[in-house]
C-alpha cells in the first residue's frame, strides 16, 4: 500500500518542495531531486545581451521601451501556458453551418485568440507602418523573435499582415482601403466584412498542387468584370490563416500570361460572403495552432493589385519581407532553445558535478551560444538594411541592394541551422527535453517550416544567383559589407577574398550555389561579430565556422573563451 505523505502541506508547499512517497513501513520509494526549478516569468529581453546591443546599434533605441513590455508579456508562465493550449485544441473547419450553409470558418481555442489580441496590441504586425522611422525594423524583427520564443503558430497571420503593406501599395486605392485596417493594433477576429471590423488581417495564397514554387505553372483563372475587378476560378494548396479578412493570390488573365496580383476578400462589397470555399485544413508538421488549408476560388471577387501580368514582381514584395520573418522567427526558436538548454545544465548535476560544469557540455552550450548571437545579429542587420533602404539617396540605393541579397543568404542559413541547433539543446536534457510536455519538443517540430516557407533550399539559392545575375548592384553591396570588417581577423580576410574570386570568376555556379550562400552567410555572420561583439564572441566564432571548428556543436576549438560565452548567453 502506498501513500502521500501528509506532512508535505499544501499544492503549493508541494510544489516548492520534493515530493515524497512512501509505504507503510515509512520507507521512502520515490522523492523528486535534481531536477531544475521552473524557469518562471522571464524578461526575454532584459537577459538577451545581443539582442540590446544589436537593437541599439541598429538605430531603434527610441523603441526599447515597446520591445520591453511585448517581452514582458511574452515572458510570463501565462503566455507560455496560452502557446502549450493553442497547440492542444487545434483548430476546427466549419465548412456548413447546423442548416446546411455554407460558412467556411475555422473554430480556434481562446488561446489562440488571446495571443492574437496581444501580439497585435504590441503592433507586431504593423509597427513599421505605424511608427516610419528608423530603426522600426529592427524593433518589430526583435520582437517577431520573442514572438517565436512562446508560440510562432500565430505568427505567420502576424507576419502576412505585417508583409502584405509593400505589396498593397502598389495599387494605391486598395492600399487606401485597406492599409488603415491593417494598421489597427485591436485584434478583432469576427467574420464579418472588413469594413464593419476594427481590424482586419491579411493571408497570402500562391502555390498550387502542380507548381508549387513554380508559380508561373498556376492554372488560377481571373476574368475581368470591370476596372479593377475580377472573378477567379481555381485552387491553391496552401493558404494559411485562412480566417484574415483579405488574400493576396496569383491567377492569369488569359493562357499563356504571367500571373497577375489580386487581392480576394472573404466578404463581398455587399458584405456577402465570397466564393472562396474552404476544402480542408492540412494536418501538418509543426505547431498545431495555426490553420493552413488547401482552398477553391469559384466565382470569387477580387481586386487587381499591380499591373496585369506583373503579379509575380508585385507579390515578391510581400515574400521579401515574409523572409525577413524567417530568419526573426528561426532566431527566436533557437534563442528559446539555448534558455531552456542552459537553465536545465545550471541545476541539473550528473557524475558529481552540475552539468554546465561538465567540460563536454560547457562546449556544447558555448557552441549553441554562439549560433544563437550569430543569428541574433545578422537578423537585426537585415532589418536594419530594410529601414535604411527606405529612402532615395545612394546610400539607401546601397542598403536596398544588400537586403536583397543577404536576405536571401541569411533565410537560407539560419533557417537550416534552427533544426540542427534545437535538436542539439534537446540533447542537453535528455529525455526531458524529448517529451511534449517540454517547450523544446515543440521548438523542435516547428524548426524545419521557415526553411521550406517562402522558398526551400535549393529555390532560394537560385534566387541568390539570379540576383547575383541580373542585379550585380546586390553582390558589391554584399561585399562592400564584408570589407567593412577588413583587418580584423586573418581567417574572415582570407573568406572574403576567397568569395570575392568566387563572385568574380566566369562560369556556371548553380551546381555549387549551396556551398556559395553558407560561404555568404558565415563571412557574414563573422563580419557582424567582429566589429560589434567581445573579441570572445567573434574569436570562437571565426575559429569554429571559419577555421579548425568541427562539423557539429560541441567541437569549438581550444582556446575558446567558453566561460565569457556562457555568462554572455545568459546572465546568472
Amino acid at each position: 500500500m502506498v501513500r502521500v505523505d501528509s506532512e508535505l502541506g499544501s499544492r503549493s508547499e508541494r510544489g516548492a518542495r520534493a515530493a515524497m512517497v512512501t509505504d507503510a513501513s515509512g520507507e521512502v520509494t520515490h522523492q523528486v531531486t535534481n531536477q531544475p526549478p521552473p524557469l518562471g516569468d522571464l524578461d526575454l529581453f532584459e537577459c538577451d545581451l545581443a539582442l540590446r546591443e544589436g537593437l541599439e546599434r541598429a538605430g531603434a533605441a527610441w523603441a526599447e521601451g515597446r520591445v520591453r513590455g511585448y517581452a514582458l508579456d511574452m515572458g510570463t508562465q501565462r503566455a507560455m501556458s496560452l502557446g502549450r493550449e493553442a497547440n492542444r485544441h487545434e483548430p476546427e473547419l466549419r465548412a456548413f453551418d447546423r442548416f446546411g450553409h455554407r460558412i467556411d470558418e475555422v473554430e480556434f481555442h481562446p488561446a489562440w485568440h488571446e495571443l492574437m489580441s496581444l501580439s497585435m496590441a504590441h503592433a507586431v504586425h504593423a509597427l513599421p507602418w505605424i511608427e516610419p522611422r528608423s530603426g522600426a525594423q529592427a524593433a518589430r524583427s526583435a520582437m517577431h523573435s520573442i514572438l517565436s520564443q512562446v508560440e510562432a503558430g500565430h505568427g505567420c497571420p502576424i507576419s502576412m499582415t505585417y508583409a502584405c503593406v509593400p505589396t498593397l501599395r502598389a495599387e494605391p486605392p486598395v492600399a487606401a482601403e485597406w492599409e488603415p485596417r491593417v494598421h489597427s493594433t485591436e485584434y478583432d477576429p469576427r467574420p464579418l466584412p472588413a469594413a464593419d471590423k476594427r481590424s482586419a488581417t491579411v493571408g497570402m495564397a500562391m502555390t498550387e498542387k502542380q507548381g508549387g514554387s513554380d508559380v508561373r505553372a498556376n492554372t488560377t483563372r481571373a476574368r475581368k468584370i470591370g476596372g479593377d475587378e475580377y472573378e477567379l476560378m481555381g485552387h491553391k494548396w496552401f493558404c494559411s490563416a485562412p480566417m484574415s479578412d483579405a488574400f493576396l493570390t496569383l491567377a492569369k488573365t488569359r493562357e499563356g500570361a504571367p500571373p497577375t496580383c489580386f487581392l480576394v476578400p472573404r466578404r463581398r462589397p455587399d458584405g456577402s460572403r465570397n466564393a472562396l470555399h474552404l476544402e480542408r485544413l492540412k494536418d501538418k508538421l509543426g505547431n498545431r495552432s495555426n490553420a493552413s488549408s488547401e482552398i477553391e476560388y469559384r466565382g470569387a471577387w477580387a481586386r487587381r493589385v499591380g499591373p496585369e501580368d506583373r503579379g509575380i514582381p508585385t507579390i515578391v514584395q510581400m515574400v521579401h519581407h515574409t523572409r525577413l520573418d524567417c530568419v526573426s522567427g528561426s532566431t527566436g526558436l533557437m534563442r528559446q532553445a539555448l534558455l531552456q538548454a542552459m537553465h536545465h545544465a545550471r541545476h541539473r548535476a550528473a557524475f558529481g558535478r552540475r552539468l554546465v560544469e561538465q567540460p563536454l557540455m560547457r562546449r556544447v552550450l558555448a557552441d549553441l551560444a554562439l549560433e544563437s548571437e550569430a543569428a541574433t545579429a545578422l537578423m537585426l542587420r537585415l532589418a536594419q538594411a530594410f529601414d535604411a533602404g527606405a529612402g532615395e539617396t545612394a546610400s539607401a540605393g546601397e542598403e536596398r541592394a544588400f537586403a536583397r541579397l543577404a536576405t536571401a543568404v541569411g533565410k537560407y542559413w539560419v533557417c537550416k541551422r534552427a533544426p540542427q541547433m534545437i535538436g542539439e539543446a534537446m540533447e542537453c536534457l535528455g529525455g526531458n527535453g524529448y517529451v511534449e510536455e517540454a517547450n523544446l519538443a515543440r521548438l523542435y517540430r516547428e524548426a524545419p517550416v521557415n526553411a521550406i516557407w517562402e522558398g526551400s533550399g535549393n529555390v532560394v539559392c537560385l534566387d541568390v544567383l539570379r540576383a547575383l545575375a541580373r542585379e550585380p548592384e546586390t553582390g558589391e553591396a554584399l561585399l562592400a559589407e564584408l570589407e567593412r570588417a577588413g583587418g580584423s581577423d586573418s581567417r574572415l580576410d582570407r573568406e572574403v577574398d576567397g568569395l570575392r574570386r568566387e563572385l568574380e570568376a566566369p562560369g556556371d555556379l548553380e551546381a555549387g550555389a549551396r556551398r556559395l550562400v553558407e560561404r555568404m552567410a558565415l563571412a557574414l555572420q563573422a563580419s557582424l561579430l567582429v566589429r560589434f561583439a567581445p573579441a570572445a564572441i567573434a574569436d570562437a566564432f571565426c575559429a569554429a565556422r571559419l577555421g579548425e571548428g568541427g562539423r557539429l556543436f560541441g567541437t569549438l576549438p581550444e582556446g575558446s573563451d567558453l566561460e565569457a560565452i556562457l555568462e554572455r548567453a545568459l546572465p546568472a
